[in-house]
């Protein structure tokens, strides 16, 4: 069976609205050829507007349930109330779409040929498989289960149609099928329902989905003619859509097949609201905005993804009268909110911002005295200046003072991710692996270097620190998930079983990849004596990388690309390939890293899943991003300056009536909870006690610390990673009642407030007065200085304590117990 599709079906909506002419709407595709008995093609009825208004819009309202369908020709086709057109025998018709009341007059013709319709063949791969999908048995959840339901296992998604085929026509000695009486294949009877299925209604016995599986199993259930046909791409219409609260849109899928051959698949692909808070959709593809913002409906059919994206504005208009652009962030920004009908926050204050960008961008907080001085100061362009002391970019040494700061905290970052660990590499290793990420960043290395010299290291885990990287993950399949998830915000760990259930990547694509790695090996060495024993990262000459189910030698191909060989090691192609500006996957993957880690979410969230069926809230600026970034060098501090100095940055984070909704879009900031080790740095300084950490010098920051191994409460209690994920989410941002009850009641906070040595300590000793250390304590933890109202209420509790130390420590432990102290806000 073979569906042709005219150019005119593949026009796109835009395409199709400058040819409307006097009609008041338009239908999608123009005409129609369908080639054989189970062939279908949805049509799409669209309003026709003017140029000027459609420019307003990504595409015209949707008409496709309101129409009227009239067949003129009868015994070639049916169309249903939806727009769902199928064959019922040869020849050719015409399809008169009209609409009801004033629009009835205008009509529109849509040509119908209908061939091979009593000469149809029923293709296993490409008929059978799709079926079998959409009614839901190639599910993890039913017979593609570990061991399938009722001894009746298919592989998951269908991805592999050879051990189906055998499992539907060939074991249990074919009792699942009677091709000499196909009404009585045992297939049929449980989908269904005319025996007891444990999975319920799969068919309705009189759907065209089931008289197909009865024609294949008459035909004496076929393998298919060309085993290796494949779907290479999904396309769903239309890709985006703007509309408002309520509306309703059909979408149609067509996919491309290896033989450059095109189907319409619409009643044949499976359907999932990304967002079901936002869009309802039917399984025959019918959508319902439900609520305002941004979503997508992701669309599958064998092996392929693509998404529909719906935007319901949240007013009519965007109130962008006092936005000002600080860059091509904010530009980009900006034509969101007006999509949206967004009305951003107005900026913070400086207080709040210099509070914001030291947490940001160093992980500790600013000294009282430069928060006095950056709230003073009258220079408009303060906060910039700032960003650039911050990251050591002013070429002033009595300036760019934060260098080291900034190294450890961005180190801190790197190393949970990448796994950084005595427990896995020895104190020796964890420490050569500490140093090198903190130099890196400490020089500014541009990050493509820094990946490349990960991927193809080499030599003692104790002299090469990035060599580690190759012990932390021991073997192919393991290098091949981290490698794709770090650095290209791919995770793969799916597609080891099976087809990636949310994306187009195949378990030979999985496998390709691991390819490169397949030829890493280690061995001891006692060059550090006897007792160290290290271990040494090697490249054998040989070692290969076989598909589990074929067992066929899988040659080294990076995901979407073509395949590529090294004569002394594979990882040498990887690293350019991964780090090249025509990989789509690296610079986006770390663009939106940093969009989430200084705004509090990425533009792709998680951040380390940048997949298709998961849209960017803003594409654009992604785009743009990765565009800069990749000019720049891959400069990481150009990167965070371009964010940080953004007007997106400065905003407040309190939300106005408009916004008070969004959480994607940036509209205001979005207020993050303080990490563990930058908390309790903030707790020393606020206080002016050092924590001491086991076999470090007093003075260490925490942010500083290279292990994950640490017998620190605190840090354990404020959800320190152990370090033994890829995943962000490891570091969780969420709090607990052990954390407050530790903040509010615990050892650590209460000790360091009392100490002898302490703030309050030091500031009673210089017999200072009450407001200047009243002061001083809100400078130092919430950078900035009390409110006529908190000054008042301070006096107040002096009045009421016993001595003045117990009001001092009262009011500084209410105040590290502040949201304001806890949140980066």
């Amino acid at each position: 069976m073979r569906f042709l599709v005219s150019v005119a079906c593949c026009l796109a909506f835009s395409e199709c609205l400058s040819a409307a002419g006097p009609t008041s709407f338009v239908v999608t595709p123009a005409q129609v050829q369908l080639s054989g008995r189970f062939d279908r093609v949805q049509l799409i009825v669209t309003e026709a507007v003017s140029s000027a208004e459609h420019s307003k819009r990504e595409y015209s309202p949707d008409l496709t349930a309101n129409a009227k369908y009239t067949i003129i020709g009868s015994g070639t086709i049916t169309v249903d109330s939806g727009g769902m057109i199928s064959a019922i025998g040869d020849g050719t018709a015409t399809i008169i779409v009209s609409l009801p009341g004033e629009a009835a007059l205008a009509t529109v013709d849509v040509p119908v040929t209908v061939t091979e319709f009593e000469t149809t063949e029923v293709d296993f791969i490409k008929d059978v498989r799709p079926v079998l999908s959409k009614a839901g048995c190639a599910a993890g959840a039913c017979h593609a289960s570990q061991y399938g339901k009722g001894g009746f296992k298919l592989s998951v998604f269908g991805f592999d149609p050879e051990a189906d085929y055998d499992a539907i026509a060939v074991s249990s000695r074919g009792r699942r099928i009677s091709p000499a009486q196909p009404d009585g294949s045992l297939i049929l009877n449980k989908a269904c329902s005319r025996v007891p299925h444990g999975g319920g209604l799969r068919l309705q016995d009189n759907s065209l989905e089931f008289d197909l599986l009865r024609q294949w199993i008459g035909n004496g259930a076929p393998k298919s003619k060309v085993p290796e046909m494949a779907v290479t791409q999904l396309t769903v219409y239309p890709s985006q859509r703007v509309d408002q609260l309520g509306s309703t849109q059909q979408l149609r899928v067509v996919a491309s097949y290896s033989d450059h051959t095109q189907r319409d698949v619409t009643a044949l692909a499976i359907y999932d609201a990304i967002d079901t808070g936002l869009l309802s959709v039917t399984n025959t593809g019918h959508v319902k905005t439900l609520g305002e913002g941004q979503s997508a409906v992701m669309v599958r059919y064998q092996g392929q993804v693509a998404v529909s994206t719906f935007v319901v504005p949240y007013s009519t208009r965007a109130d962008l009268a006092e936005w000002k652009n600080n860059n091509y962030i904010d530009e980009l920004a900006a034509r969101k909110f007006s999509d949206l009908g967004l009305k951003p926050s107005g900026l913070c204050d400086d207080a709040t911002f210099i509070r914001r960008a030291f947490l940001d961008a160093v992980g500790s907080l600013p000294e009282p005295e430069l928060v006095t001085a950056f709230t003073e100061s009258q220079d408009a362009d303060k906060r910039a200046h700032l960003i650039d002391r911050l990251l050591g970019l002013t070429g002033d040494p009595a300036q760019d003072i934060y260098n080291d700061r900034y190294a450890a905290y961005w180190t801190l970052r790197w190393s949970d991710l990448i796994r950084n660990n005595s427990s896995s590499l020895g104190e020796q290793g964890m420490w050569a692996m500490h140093n090198w990420i903190r130099n890196s960043f400490r020089t500014n290395r541009p990050f493509d270097q820094f990946v490349r010299e990960l991927i193809t290291s080499q030599g003692s885990i104790y002299s090469s620190g990035p060599a580690n990287y190759f012990r932390v993950h021991a073997d192919a399949a393991a290098l091949t998930e981290a490698t794709a998830q770090l650095f290209m915000g791919v995770r793969l760990e799916c597609a080891k079983c099976h087809q990636h259930p949310f994306e187009g990547i195949s378990q030979g694509d999985y496998y390709s990849m691991s390819a490169f790695f397949a030829r890493v090996a280690s061995k001891n060495s006692e060059d550090f004596g006897l007792f160290g024993r290290e271990t040494v990262i090697m490249v054998k000459p040989t070692g290969e990388v076989s598909h589990p189910r074929t067992r066929k030698t899988l040659v080294p191909k990076p995901l979407g690309g073509e395949p590529l060989e090294h004569p002394l090691d594979r990882r040498i192609p990887l690293s350019v390939w991964l780090t090249s500006p025509d990989n789509e996957y690296f610079a986006r993957s770390v663009v939106n890293r940093y969009m989430g880690y200084l705004l509090g979410a990425g533009l792709v969230e998680p951040v380390d899943d940048m997949r298709s069926t998961n849209p960017p809230s803003n594409l654009a600026l992604l785009d743009a991003l990765t565009t800069d970034f990749i000019e720049h060098g891959y400069n990481l501090k150009h990167l965070i300056r371009a964010i940080m100095t953004s007007r997106l940055y400065s905003l407040s984070s309190q939300p106005n009536v408009e916004n008070a909704t969004d959480e994607r879009f940036y509209s205001h900031f979005v207020v993050k909870r303080l990490a563990a080790e930058p908390l309790l740095d903030a707790i020393d300084q606020a206080t002016g006690m050092q924590t001491k950490f086991k076999n470090l010098p007093l003075g260490t920051r925490a942010i500083e610390l290279p292990d994950a191994e640490y017998p620190d409460y605190f840090l354990n209690v404020f959800a320190k990673p152990r370090r033994v994920s890829l995943c962000e989410c490891e570091r969780s941002p969420d709090a607990n009642l052990a954390q407050a009850l530790h903040t509010l009641n615990g050892d650590t906070l209460a000790g360091k407030i009392s100490a002898q040595q302490g703030r309050i300590a030091q500031h009673l000793a210089a017999t200072k007065e009450h407001e200047e250390i009243v002061s001083e304590l809100y400078l130092a933890t919430l950078c900035r200085p009390p409110s006529s109202t908190e000054l008042e209420a301070s006096r107040e509790i002096l009045a009421e304590s016993r001595n003045a130390p117990e009001c001092y420590q009262d009011l500084l432990w209410a105040l590290i117990n502040t949201k304001q102290f806890l949140f980066v806000h």
